[in-house]
């Protein structure tokens, strides 16, 4: 193991300093490879939520993490988490926006995983997530056609890199000046089908592609039945008849990303609204089939908030800007380090200061903006210093395993989720242009 070990490591440091993307996808093809060898299949979790839809079976929630930095390191912490645990149902997400400041491209996220899950002696589905591929409501406005097609490029990027499971985020195209719900809705469910439609013709052979919609923009005003039914029966209308539709809903509940953070550099307590949770999840499953609601923005909430999630049956709760936190705040992350850090934020995010915040507030809020600067930085630390950090976090997923209920259901995953290999092969279009196409055993 200890070659084998070493050279995975090593194909690791190599995929994420490189930035030749040619160089990135060779050497993320290797390791993708050795997954295939190793039985770990990048996945979606599509059959698993749908059966949830169907109630055959209830009272956990699926655990969807965004790794910002030390990304292998943490998921390596993670798949630790999911054996001990008997755990198979955890998702590995990254947001249109984090890929940007964090410097981490589809290719590179996805190899990194499966690279962690051949460390750490995993077998099984790999789920790893699209979250908020979100349409921008400005350029939007101004040229809908080209926000959409930017976002089918974005898709089709992910989905070749492995991402199986994609978040389209239209919510932020809800128009809430509008007197009826329906028409508040309207261009959020138009444009969801819209990409979903996509999402069919492009996904690999054999391969449903699980996709999420979301009716209410984390951060505003909080979801109601009327949204979702109104958001569902408009998309099933536009959604080409015989295709596969979404399998979860992101709503709103009271949170919002990031948390809130107060002058002295903590974060406000949040009142989240579970009722609503409870009841829009069991709505989504019993009228439209949903595996149920997806609750966004949740890292930051106190620790006795999280076994409500699966008592509310919540399909999924996705969790990023904690784990961020604890690598900052970890005693072992250094100091000197956090400081150029921190000097680099005041020249390059000076833009984002507000007129009264304090610096604490100014830091917590930018400093996810410079993990795309430091991030060779930061991956170059020393290896005890990495994985220090790593099992601080490590305990902390442990956690929120348990407290989600997330234990214990390896052979439900192995039940429902089959495992696909997706080849490569060459296809032509309709105009005799070649390209990269995917199928799956």
């Amino acid at each position: 193991m200890g070659r084998k070990s070493l050279s995975i490591d090593k194909l690791v440091t190599d995929l994420v300093l490189t930035d030749d993307v040619s160089e990135k996808k060779k050497l993320a093809k290797k390791i993708w490879d050795i997954a295939y060898k190793k039985n770990i299949y990048p996945s979606s979790i599509h059959d698993y939520y749908m059966a949830r839809g169907r109630e055959e079976f209830s009272g956990s929630t699926v655990p969807a993490i965004n790794l910002r930095s030390l990304t292998y390191d943490l998921s390596r912490a993670i798949f630790r988490v999911g054996k001990k645990n008997n755990a198979k149902a955890f998702i590995f997400e990254i947001a249109k926006s984090e890929m940007g400041y964090t410097a981490q491209p589809p290719v590179e996220y996805s190899a990194v995983i499966l690279a962690a899950a051949i460390k750490e002696d995993y077998s099984g589905p790999v789920f790893i997530q699209g979250d908020h591929f979100q349409a921008n409501l400005k350029k939007y406005q101004d040229n809908p056609d080209k926000e959409i097609e930017a976002l089918q490029a974005l898709i089709t990027e992910a989905v070749g890199a492995g991402f199986y499971n994609i978040d389209i985020d239209s919510s932020t195209l809800v128009d809430l000046s509008k007197p009826k719900v329906k028409d508040q809705q309207f261009s959020n469910y138009e444009v969801c089908a819209k990409l979903t439609q996509f999402i069919r013709r492009i996904e690999p052979k054999g391969i449903t592609v699980s996709v999420g919609g979301e009716i209410g923009e984390v951060g505003h005003q909080n979801s109601t039945p009327e949204d979702l039914r109104a958001f569902m029966e408009g998309f099933k209308q536009r959604l080409r008849k015989g295709l596969t539709g979404i399998s979860k809903i992101s709503i709103q509940t009271g949170t919002s990303h990031g948390g809130v953070v107060l002058p002295d550099g903590s974060i406000a307590q949040v009142k989240l609204d579970f009722e609503t949770l409870k009841n829009l999840s069991a709505l989504a499953r019993k009228e439209f089939g949903l595996g149920g609601a997806v609750q966004h923005g949740a890292s930051t909430l106190p620790e006795e908030a999280f076994h409500k999630f699966p008592e509310c049956e919540t399909c999924e709760v996705h969790l990023a800007t904690q784990f961020q936190n604890m690598i900052y705040d970890s005693r072992y992350f250094p100091a000197d380090l956090k400081k150029k850090i921190y000097e680099w934020l005041k020249v390059n995010a000076a833009n984002e200061a507000k007129a009264g915040e304090t610096e604490e507030q100014f830091f917590y809020k930018t400093r996810k903006k410079a993990l795309g600067a430091f991030k060779k930085e930061i991956m170059s630390l020393p290896q005890d210093v990495r994985d220090s950090i790593a099992r601080e976090i490590e305990n902390k997923f442990d956690f929120l395993f348990k407290q989600l209920n997330a234990v214990n259901n390896a052979s439900q995953v192995d039940k429902y989720v089959a495992l696909k290999r997706v080849i490569v092969r060459k296809r032509q279009d309709a105009a005799g242009v070649v390209h990269d196409g995917e199928g799956a055993d």
